[in-house]
C-alpha cells in the first residue's frame, strides 16, 4: 500500500481521530496495513512478530479531556493521551547523540501539510539542496508538526526502518500514515478541524503546501 492509499484509508476513517482504540506493532519491516471496523483503526501486526500494543478502554465519559502528547526518547515512543488515558502509541525515530532531540515541555502551534524542505545551517546538510513539496527526494513526507519552531518537528519519513532507533537530526520521525492521523487529530483538538474533502485535495495536489495555525496549541512533553 503506497502513501496515497494509506492516507485515503485514514481520511475515510474520520472517527479514528477521536477513537480510544490504538495499536502499534514493532519490528524492522517499517510497513503499515491499517484496517477499519466501524470507523476505528484496528491493531495490526505488520512490523514483525512483536505483540501489538493496545491502549486502555473507552474514555467517552471524558469528552472534554484535553489532548496531550508525550515522546519518550529512551523508549522511542510517542504517547497520545486524553485525560489519564493513552489513546494512541506510535513508534518514532529520535535524534542521535550528535543531534539530540530537545527535551522539555513545548506547544504545537503550527502544522504544514505537503511540506517543502530546506537544508538547515548544519554541517550534516552542507551538500544538500532544497526540495519542493511532492519531490520524491524530499525527506519530509506528508506533514510536519512543529513543536519547537523552526528547527524541530514531527514528520513523516520513508525511512521507516529507522523507527524505534536514534537516527534523526533531532526531529521525531514517524510512519507517513501515522503522522497524517496524528496531524488530523491535533487539528481537531487544536480548534482547526477540516472536512474530509480538504484532506483528499491534499493527496491530489501533493505540490500544494498548506500551513495550519492552531487556535488552541497542543501540549507535548519530550522526556529522556
Amino acid at each position: 500500500m503506497n502513501d496515497k492509499s494509506r492516507l485515503f484509508a485514514l481520511i475515510a476513517m474520520s472517527a479514528a481521530a477521536v477513537s480510544p482504540v490504538a495499536a502499534r506493532a514493532q519490528g524492522a519491516a517499517g510497513q503499515v496495513s491499517p484496517a477499519s471496523v466501524s470507523g476505528i483503526l484496528q491493531p495490526t501486526a505488520a512490523r514483525g512478530d512483536s505483540p501489538v500494543r493496545q491502549a486502555p478502554p473507552d474514555i467517552k465519559d471524558k469528552p472534554n479531556a484535553p489532548l496531550r502528547l508525550r515522546a519518550s526518547v529512551s523508549e522511542r515512543m510517542l504517547y497520545v493521551s486524553r485525560g489519564d488515558s493513552v489513546i494512541r502509541m506510535y513508534d518514532v525515530a529520535v535524534g542521535t547523540d550528535d543531534y539530540p532531540t530537545p527535551k522539555g515541555a513545548f506547544r504545537i502551534r503550527k502544522i504544514v501539510w505537503n511540506p517543502s524542505w530546506r537544508p538547515p545551517d548544519s554541517k550534516w546538510a552542507k551538500d544538500k539542496t532544497a526540495k519542493a513539496p511532492g519531490d520524491p527526494e524530499n525527506p519530509m513526507k506528508v506533514v510536519k508538526i512543529f513543536f519547537k519552531d523552526p528547527d524541530y518537528y514531527l514528520h513523516g519519513t520513508d525511512a521507516e526502518a529507522s523507527l524505534g532507533s536514534a537516527a534523526s537530526h533531532g526531529c521525531l520521525r514517524m510512519a507517513p500514515d501515522e503522522v497524517a492521523e496524528l496531524a488530523k487529530m491535533i487539528m481537531e483538538h487544536g480548534g482547526e478541524p477540516r472536512e474530509e474533502n480538504w484532506f483528499m485535495r491534499l493527496l491530489h495536489f501533493r505540490r500544494d503546501e498548506k500551513v495550519v495555525y492552531l487556535k488552541n496549541p497542543i501540549a507535548i512533553e519530550i522526556t529522556g
